[in-house]
């Protein structure tokens, strides 16, 4: 029987940065909030109130990659927003590729695009969602 770890998944993104919440027993994910940020850093704050409530054991952050599977410069942002988790709250952080988790997101949603949702927040849970439930099914 699998112990019952909790984990919290983030869609990083320059002004929001989406958040799941997944247990390890079940191996579900489910949105949780969006916490806004600027150019980037968040409210750390929000971050840290988050992390007492669930107590998690692992971090899991999206890697927005290219479609051929190259880095970007949000990879970069990406990966410092995560490094920065891992040296202020000393929780292992692990990546997942988030590749087209959006699109998914807006298609769960009903929505066309990202211009047309006036829903932002729903799709980045909704992504943080997608991206730590893939990292569950890889386990």
């Amino acid at each position: 029987m699998s112990e019952l770890r909790t984990f919290l998944g983030f869609d990083f993104g320059m002004k929001n940065i989406g958040v799941a919440v997944g247990q390890e027993l079940t191996k579900t994910a489910n949105p949780l909030t969006v916490i806004k940020a600027r150019e980037g850093i968040p409210n750390w704050d929000q971050i840290k109130t988050l992390l007492d409530q669930w107590s998690p054991q692992l971090l899991v952050v999206g890697l927005p990659l290219n479609m051929d599977g190259s880095e970007q410069e949000m990879t970069a942002a990406a990966r410092r927003f995560g490094n920065r988790l891992n040296g202020r709250f000393h929780i292992p952080v692990d990546w997942q590729d988030e590749r087209l988790t959006t699109f998914e997101a807006l298609d769960q949603l009903g929505i066309r695009s990202k211009m047309q949702s006036n829903k932002r927040e729903d799709v980045d849970r909704i992504s943080a969602q997608l991206i730590l439930q893939s990292w569950l099914n890889q386990q």
